[in-house]
């Protein structure tokens, strides 16, 4: 009798093991990616001038600024939106016959122009220059409401999962049963926008040899999900 009960025992023990090892389960990485239209951009632009003598530069840059400034609010660009992104002063050196001399101080200035009408990037640009610009740094894109884009790149990104287990099942002979668990690995967003800046001649004799084209980039949204699937 205490061998039997032994003998149960152990089998009881054993058992949840021996399921464990009978559960199958596929194990995938999936990715979603949706665009949308950029409907911001930021513009970074600015001035930058040289003068033997340090105040002399920084009134130069000062001066081009404010110029920039009240175009782009003339053109109905809201203060709110025309930020300073940095400002920068540094002495340029002569070091000819191994002596070093100091020769001028460059000065500069950047503004961060945020626009929201997409067609205006280009004039703007150009009305920047005309009014004492000579620096372009950036133009960067983003969207103003991406909640429902990510919701969709998700969904993507759970549906590729599931084909590529579906796949993997498949060509091991098993079949998906369901899900287990779903792990959100990331989300992240950014600008397909290669070649979006460039300059249009104009033509000889026309008012201006060029002027700026820009075409708004498309916001790429993108997730990623890792998904254990049942299998049997």
């Amino acid at each position: 009798m205490k061998k039997g009960i032994s003998l149960l025992l152990i089998l009881c023990l054993l058992l949840p093991g021996a399921i464990a090892l009978a559960e199958k389960t596929i194990t995938v990485n999936g990715s979603g990616e949706i665009r949308i239209s950029a409907d911001t951009a930021v513009i970074s632009l600015g001035v930058s001038a040289r003068d033997p003598d340090v105040l002399t530069a920084q009134q130069k840059v000062n001066a081009a600024i404010a110029a920039i400034r009240q175009a782009l609010m003339d053109q109905g660009v809201k203060e709110e939106n025309i930020n300073t992104e940095y400002i920068s002063i540094y002495a340029l050196y002569d070091y000819t016959n191994d002596r070093e001399q100091l020769t001028a101080y460059n000065a500069s200035s950047n503004l961060a122009v945020t626009v929201t009408d997409m067609d205006s990037v280009g004039a703007l640009i150009d009305l920047a220059f005309a009014s004492g610009a000579n620096t372009l740094g950036s133009i960067t894109f983003d969207a103003s409401n991406t909640e429902e884009a990510k919701a969709e790149a998700m969904k993507a990104a759970v549906e590729n999962a599931k084909k590529k287990a579906e796949i993997l099942a498949e060509a091991s002979g098993l079949k998906i049963t369901g899900v287990r668990t779903i792990t959100e690995d990331g989300f992240y967003s950014y600008a397909n926008s290669a070649g979006n800046a460039r300059y249009k001649d104009m033509g000889a004799g026309a008012e201006g040899s060029a002027d700026t084209v820009v075409q708004a980039a498309k916001l790429i949204l993108s997730a990623s999900v890792t998904v254990i699937f049942e299998a049997e």
